[in-house]
């Protein structure tokens, strides 16, 4: 029996995660043996960290794009796929990677047709970004990164809008048709994770179809290498100790903190998470943009120890980033955590 892939892309902060974990425990609902492979340009992903916690098989391919370590995929799909006995594999690349359908979907339809399912490339969007880049604006980010989200739209063979909670019905449809109009060849979906609206007809179509890679993009891949490299990328592992601490207000601290200096700096903001753990409890906090993105769901008991997973991708040099999150972090800590970092990586990613 052929395992089916599908493939999720979408710029960073879309809610790619999300959705894979809410569409993991769907299918598992329907008796489905599901694996997921998470993507990074470093290890110490929030990503893999949250998705281990749900009853599928996670593996992460850290260092690079999948574009850049096709093997490293199919290492990963093979694994993944052994161990947890998979029907279906879905895979999150990197939120800065582009042109997957010319050098992931054909390669796979071509080297693994024979014992593999690839359903068509998924993209989602942010709606409010999605509108900004409609109206010829950069939705905040470097030409250069939103040129990238442009081009993630544009090989899509079905555009999933996401977080359909947040704006109005009216702009919804609005933004739909507008999509529509830009994009004929492509389908359309509007989900929310939130809700639960629009997954089960996603999950569907991306289920019963096998037309991948429709859609071929031209990339330029000067303007793609500066897009990516105008990100300070960090992701640290961080092990808090001290008195007995709420987490959560640590937390809510700590990112805000994040969000008010990036704000006051002007830096654009790709996505900062971060995932605290103590015990068998978490929490997971977003920041997608400005202040007012910023959103936290789980809950941490009060501890003297705890975990922190920091991922951020901001629009600043590596170096200026770090000194930021080490700032914040000693800020939230209030002298009163001691925060011992176990694995720390701040870099500029190469070119793709």
């Amino acid at each position: 029996m052929k395992t089916r892939l599908i493939l999720v892309g979408g710029f960073l902060g879309a809610g790619k995660t999300t959705l894979l974990w809410e569409a993991a425990q769907r299918l598992a609902r329907r008796g489905q043996r599901v694996g997921l492979i998470t993507n990074d340009q470093a290890p110490e992903l929030v990503d893999t960290a949250l998705l281990s916690r749900g009853d599928v098989n996670v593996a992460e391919v850290s260092g690079s794009c999948f574009c850049c370590n096709f093997q490293g995929l199919i290492d990963a799909m093979s694994n993944v796929s052994t161990e947890a006995e998979a029907d279906v594999l879905i895979a999150e690349p990197v939120g800065s990677c582009t042109d997957l359908s010319a050098t992931i979907v054909q390669p796979l339809k071509d080297l693994l047709g024979q014992e593999l399912i690839v359903s068509p490339l998924s993209v989602l969007a942010d709606p409010v970004r999605l509108t900004n880049i409609l109206d010829g604006g950069t939705a905040g980010l470097h030409p250069s990164a939103a040129y990238i989200f442009r081009k993630q739209i544009e090989e899509a063979d079905i555009i999933v809008i996401s977080k359909t909670d947040l704006p109005t019905s009216a702009g919804l449809e609005a933004l739909k048709a507008r999509v529509t109009q830009a994009y004929p060849d492509a389908g359309i979906s509007m989900v929310s994770v939130k809700t639960g609206e629009g997954l089960d007809a996603w999950l569907e179509e991306v289920m019963s179809r096998s037309d991948a890679g429709q859609r071929l993009a031209e990339v330029d891949y000067d303007v793609y290498a500066e897009g990516e490299a105008v990100l300070g990328w960090l992701n640290a592992t961080i092990a808090l100790s001290g008195e007995a601490t709420n987490w959560n207000i640590f937390a809510k601290n700590l990112l805000s903190g994040l969000a008010q200096r990036f704000d006051s700096m002007g830096a654009s903001v790709g996505h900062v998470k971060l995932m605290v753990e103590a015990g068998k409890s978490f929490l997971v906090g977003n920041l997608t943009g400005k202040s007012g993105t910023l959103s936290i769901r789980g809950l941490v008991a009060v501890s003297s120890e705890a975990r922190l997973i920091i991922n951020a991708r901001v629009q600043m040099p590596p170096e200026m980033l770090e000194e930021v999150v080490r700032e914040v972090l000693a800020s939230a800590s209030k002298g009163r955590i001691t925060a011992t970092p176990v694995a720390w990586r701040c870099l500029s990613p190469g070119r793709p």
